[in-house]
Order: structure tokens, then sequence, then C-alpha cells
């Protein structure tokens, strides 16, 4: 017998013929932790800490298992509103897994706790039950002990411990092998009343025999003690016969995959490539976070609200909103006969009737506490209202968004900086090294006139002067070739004030994709910044350009005609073809190639969407369509 099997069999082994499991209800991960006991020993009856009463309709919901149902126990209204406990019939849940077993290996049942009229439940701090994968169920179960709650002499609890103590007494004349799951904390006091044989009290008359009911598939959440796309999990390898040890991490992975597809599988095909930058570093860095956050709360594993929160900041609303309903979709839903059968909707601490009234509701295999927090997400806009904004919009009226204007000014005044460097390195000079290292030591010149065989070799040095000029334009490509049919909508917008760019671009049509009212959004194929700004003409209509054949040559034509400088940055996917490089030499302008791969592909994807308004008042409401 291994060192962990003694301690077990020290802690749980009430008597001879009784095997105590203390439990903390609502994870998975103790659901398996109890499956390894039970394969480990012989058992012939297994104790559970349900009520007689309910027996019969918790059998009958575990039979339609993976479809999730609930047990409804009325009780007496309180406070002029209706008032009920329920049994969440969970695969996940340690109790009902266990009972599930059972029915399947033909082990009797006994259903020891006592039928109360008003249940009331215990709250006690948990440890987060992730830890058994490193500790064993006994060290879980005693490390919690010392901070269990004492049952309060002539109350309910107590009282239903000394009946469960006097059930087991009666079981050990009937069983040589006895399994008692029960409540960790409950796990010392019914011990207690065990072994000193308290007197007990009758259960008390029930208000209304317990019912089975279906459960709404879209209120499933507030039910399962897991995600409900986890507990999806745990039921397919179950039904593959295969492990799920490490399903509580792996399955966070799955959810993220999963999530990247149905989010890639929404988004227009024009914007797929933009789609690109959600790579698996991300989201390896995405984990890092949520693991550090879920840290910081004090858990081991992370809730939805975590997983959310931070998918909201790595990857935008859109993305965030993908993951909720994705962790929140659960496959196996009640057919027709059991949808027929008036199925009720479940809340926090909440359940709701097939007519509409409202119970408060307490779940008797309660594991943590949940509370409500709230998360700013927008999200995606039903296909009706985009079209009717599409409608509703004036064409003698559009304008930017102040906050992307200025995104992209910052940036792009990042690049001008980066340009005037790389054009100061065009005039670098290397000499040998004598009395000063002046602006660095140039490596790849020493490396190149090092001689090993000689005692010392020369060290050269370069300087690089100051850069001559400055940079006026910049343009920046996308996406190349640019299909004239995606970006169709081409324009020259002239600065409101003095810190911004004169632009011209052109994008995909904004009034196919409305966000909100008097919002359009859409990306841009190319665009040209001037800077400072001043009034030029719209380089679309200009016949001077014609030569141009596609819509970035004349977005470089037209940077070249109106440029002051010599020198004219390109930011592109490649290398600036020869054509590139003679319609510039034709205005005597030459171009900085700049490589786009040089910047993130989260960052670049943000600086190709933006906004248009349709006036100037929709600023003071964009912000609540817009998604950052």
């Amino acid at each position: 017998m291994s060192a962990v099997s003694q301690q077990e069999n020290a802690v749980f082994r009430l008597s001879p013929r009784l095997h105590v499991v203390p439990i903390r209800h609502g994870s998975a991960d103790v659901a398996r932790a109890v499956r390894e006991l039970w394969l480990a020993h012989r058992f012939d009856c297994v104790s559970l800490p349900l009520p007689a009463s309910v027996e019969d309709p918790v059998e009958e919901g575990i039979r339609r298992l993976p479809v999730v149902s609930v047990v409804v126990m009325p009780e007496p209204d309180g406070n002029k509103r209706p008032a009920c406990s329920y049994i969440p019939l969970d695969p996940c849940q340690p109790v009902i897994s266990t009972i599930r077993m059972a029915m399947e290996e033909g082990i009797d049942r006994a259903y020891i706790d006592q039928d109360v009229t008003v249940y009331e439940p215990t709250e006690y701090p948990a440890p987060d039950p992730y830890a058994l994968k490193s500790v064993s169920l006994a060290a879980f179960s005693g490390a919690a002990l010392p901070f269990l709650p004492y049952p309060k002499p002539q109350s309910q609890r107590w009282s239903r411990l000394k009946w469960m103590a006097f059930k087991l007494h009666e079981l050990e004349l009937d069983y040589r092998s006895i399994l008692c799951v029960c409540s960790v904390e409950d796990w010392p006091w019914l011990r207690d009343a065990y072994q000193n044989r308290w007197p007990y009290e009758l259960p008390e008359p029930l208000a209304a025999r317990p019912a089975l009911h279906p459960v709404e598939p879209r209120t499933s959440y507030f039910l399962l003690c897991e995600l409900p796309f986890l507990t999806e999990l745990f039921e397919r390898r179950r039904a593959e016969a295969r492990s799920d040890a490490q399903l509580s991490v792996d399955g966070i992975k799955e959810l993220l995959l999963e999530t990247k597809l149905r989010w890639l599988a929404t988004r227009p095909a024009r914007l797929r490539q933009e789609s690109n930058w959600v790579t698996p570093q991300l989201l390896q860095l995405y984990l890092q976070y949520v693991r550090n956050l879920a840290l910081g709360e004090r858990r081991l594993t992370p809730d939805l609200y975590t997983l959310t929160l931070a998918a909201q900041q790595f990857a935008g609303d859109e993305f965030a909103v993908t993951l909720l309903e994705t962790a929140k979709s659960y496959r196996y839903e009640p057919d027709e006969a059991l949808r027929a059968a008036s199925p009720y909707s479940v809340g926090l601490g909440l359940l709701e009737s097939p007519e509409g009234h409202v119970s408060t509701a307490k779940n008797r295999l309660g594991g943590a506490p949940s509370s409500w927090r709230t998360l700013s997400l927008k999200p995606r806009q039903d296909p009706r209202k985009r079209r009717q904004w599409a409608y509703r919009w004036n064409p003698l009226g559009q304008c930017s968004w102040p906050p992307e204007d200025n995104r992209i000014e910052g940036f792009t005044a990042h690049v001008r900086e980066q340009s005037k460097a790389l054009l100061g390195e065009d005039l670098a000079r290397v000499d040998k090294f004598t009395t000063s290292i002046r602006d660095g030591i140039d490596m790849r010149e020493t490396l190149r006139h090092w001689n090993p065989r000689k005692k010392s070799s020369d060290i050269y040095v370069k300087e690089i002067p100051p850069s001559r000029g400055a940079v006026e334009i910049v343009v920046f490509i996308f996406e190349v070739p640019a299909d004239p049919a995606k970006f169709s909508w081409q324009a020259t917008w002239y600065a409101e004030h003095a810190e911004e760019s004169t632009l011209c671009f052109y994008a995909t049509p904004f009034l196919e994709n409305m966000v909100g009212p008097g919002i359009g959004q859409s990306q841009y194929g190319g665009t040209l910044f001037l800077f400072p700004p001043r009034p030029i003409p719209d380089i679309w209509e200009d016949p001077g350009l014609d030569f141009a054949q596609t819509l970035e040559e004349r977005l470089i034509a037209g940077a070249a005609l109106h440029s002051l400088e010599k020198h004219i940055t390109l930011v592109s996917p490649i290398p600036p073809p020869a054509r590139w490089k003679q319609i510039a030499g034709r205005f005597e302008r030459k171009l900085i190639p700049v490589s786009l791969s040089r910047f993130s592909g989260q960052t670049v994807a943000r600086l190709r969407r933006f906004h248009v308004l349709n006036g100037h008042e929709i600023r003071s409401f964009a912000g609540q369509f817009i998604q950052g």
C-alpha cells in the first residue's frame, strides 16, 4: 500500500465497514478524485448527502445525462416571494458523478440526508480544487479543517448531521463496505455525531414533493459548476473513454482555439487578412496574463470573468464576446419531448418557472460562492439595424473619430523619425579607431578586417552625420496588389486643425459595415499622410496622374507630385518594385522603404480599421459603439 493510500485510509476510514469521503461541491477535479478512490476499493453501497425524497427524480434526471436538468424542492413562501431549493443534475458535480457510477455498476444507493421544510445553506472558505492535481484528497480536506464553521447547537445543520449519523449506523447492519460521500464542511461533525451516537430528530414534513424539470439551454451556465464548454468536453472524453486528468487546463486551451475558429468564421472576407495577428504567441501571452489575474484574486483557476476580461484586453471586444458565447455553449440540449415539458430558467440564486414565477433558490450542491461583476463589451449589431443605419446616412456630412486620428497621427510621427534615422544611416562613414569611438563600433567592418594571425587587429568605428532634409509625406501600403473592387472608396480628407495631416486614401466602403447610428467602419488599403497639413488637389480626380495603372501607383504618384521634400517614406509589405521607383523618379523624388513587418500584426490591424461619422454631433455618443 502506498503512502498516499495509507494516509487516505487513516483519514477516511470511520469504521471497518464505513469509508467517509469529504468533498467540495461544484468541481470536476473533486469528482475525478472520488472516482479514483472508487476504483481503488470495492463498495457494495454508496450513501449520499441528499434526502430520500429526491431519490426517484434525481436518478431519473441522471438517466437523461448528458442533458442537464434540475430537481426543484418547493418551500413555504418567505417575504411574500416564492422560495425553493434545487439539486443541479450536473455531470461534473461529485455527488451526481458518484450516483451515476453506482447506477451503472448496479451498486445500492442510500440517500441519508434529512428532509427539511426550509433548507439553510452553509458558506465556508474552501481552497481551489485545482490543488488536487498535486496533493491527495485527504491532504486537501485536512488543510480545510481549521477554517470549517462549527455547527451551532439546535440548528438545522446539527439536526441533519445527527440524522445522517443515525442512517450510517443503520446501513452498517446491511452492508459490508460503504462509501459515504459528504460535504467537507460537515465531515468532522458527522464523524463526531457517528462516534458519540447523538440522539436525532425525525425529518420535517415537506411543503411539496420534489419534481424534475428540464433546464432552458441558454441558462445552463448558472446551473453547471464548470463552464458549459468544459462540461461538454468532460462528457466527450467520457464517451470516448479518454483521460480527463488535465482537462481543467487543456480545456481552457481548447476553448481559446474554438473561440478563434468561431471568431474568424464571423469575420467578413475582407477582414480575414487583418485577423492573422491572433497568433499562438499572442495566445500564450494571454494564458500567462490569465494566470496572473487568477493568482491576484487568490485563485488557481480562472473564472469566466477573468477569461473574458483578458480576451477583451488582448484581442478586442468582438473576440471577447465570441469567447463568452463559446464558453457558455453546450451542445447536449433537451430533445423536443423534454422541451415540451416546460423547462426552468436558472439565474444566480433564482429560478423561473415556465409560468413566469421567479423564486428565490438555494443550491443544495453549491460550490464556491458566485457574484455579479460588470464588464463593458460592445456586441455585434443585428444585420437589420445595420441596413437601417445605412439607409439613414446623410451623404452631405462625414468626419473622422478623433481618438483614432490621434492614434494614427502618433504612429505616423514615429515612422517619420525612423525614416530620418534610416536616411542618416545611408550617409554613415566608417574609419579606423584612433581616439574616439564616435557613434559606435562597426562590428561588421571590424570582423571583415580581423586577422587571427596578427597579435592585434584594427577596430573600426562609424560616424553617422546629421540627416539633412525632412520627411513630409508618409505612404502606407497595406495590401499588394490592391483589389479595386474591395477598396472601391477613394477620398482626400483635409485637416481640421494644425495637428492633423492631410489624408489621401483608398479603403473599403463604410456603408457596408455600419456599427452604430451614423457610424460606419472601413479599412484602409493604402494611405498618404501629408504633414504639416496644407490643401492639395484630390489625387483621385487629378487627370495629371492618369498614367498610374493601380491604386498603389496613383497613391505614390500623388505623394511624389505634392511632396516639397526629396524623400518620401513608403511603408509596405514588400520591397518597392522598379515601377514605384520610376514613378517617384519621374517627379525627382526618392522612396525610403520601411517594411510593414517591422510592426506587430495587432498594431497594423488597429491602424487599418477606422470609423466614419455622419457629422460632428455623432462624436458625442460614438464611443458607445466603436470598439477599441
